[in-house]
């Protein structure tokens, strides 16, 4: 059995959740989502314990996978509408800088050209200062993915550190070259 597929996903009494034809719907209060499960998965919601069951048919590889997938993503749903998950970035080199306009994400990272983002629904992104981003969702696939493409765009390099890298991220630096008598 899964060790985390196994486990029950407790609801708070500030969630809703509704499971019908394949469909788990869970709302809080910072909002509203949605999952399509594998048929091969049984989801169950118990109102009295408000716990949410996932169960698998039988030990096959691809069932044990998805038992302890859906389970994760259920409790992702469940955790996401009480807090939003939230991923910080920081921009590192001279010149380098992000501002917002309306719902665009520009950087400015050292190329001849502005690199534009557009900000997906659903996700909320403030620039605390012109070199830390904050991401922040409900949805905690779509904050990471857009946190990914922001990082995508100039990624850390090696040798002097420039670059978009998460909050607290290590960079392993490689030395220049060394110049011999």
């Amino acid at each position: 059995m899964s060790r985390i597929g196994k486990k029950p996903v407790t609801v708070p009494e500030n969630v809703t959740v509704s499971v019908d034809n394949g469909t788990l719907k869970v709302k809080g209060p910072k909002g509203e989502l949605t999952l399509n499960w594998n048929p091969a998965m049984t989801v169950e919601f118990n109102a009295d314990s408000r716990q949410i069951v996932v169960g698998r048919p039988n030990d096959l590889r691809q069932n044990r996978a998805l038992h302890g997938l859906t389970r994760a993503l259920i409790n992702n749903m469940v955790t996401g509408v009480q807090t939003p998950f939230e991923k910080k970035l920081e921009i590192i080199g001279v010149g380098y800088q992000a501002t917002m306009a309306g719902k665009t994400l520009s950087l400015q990272v050292g190329f001849a050209n502005i690199i534009k983002l557009p900000i997906p629904a659903g996700l909320t992104v403030t620039l605390t200062t012109p070199t830390l981003i904050v991401v922040q969702g409900i949805d905690r696939a779509v904050v990471g993915q857009f946190a990914a493409n922001v990082r995508r765009v100039r990624p850390p390099e090696p040798y002097k550190g420039k670059g978009i890298r998460y909050s607290g991220e290590q960079v392993r630096r490689k030395a220049g070259k060394a110049f011999g008598s």
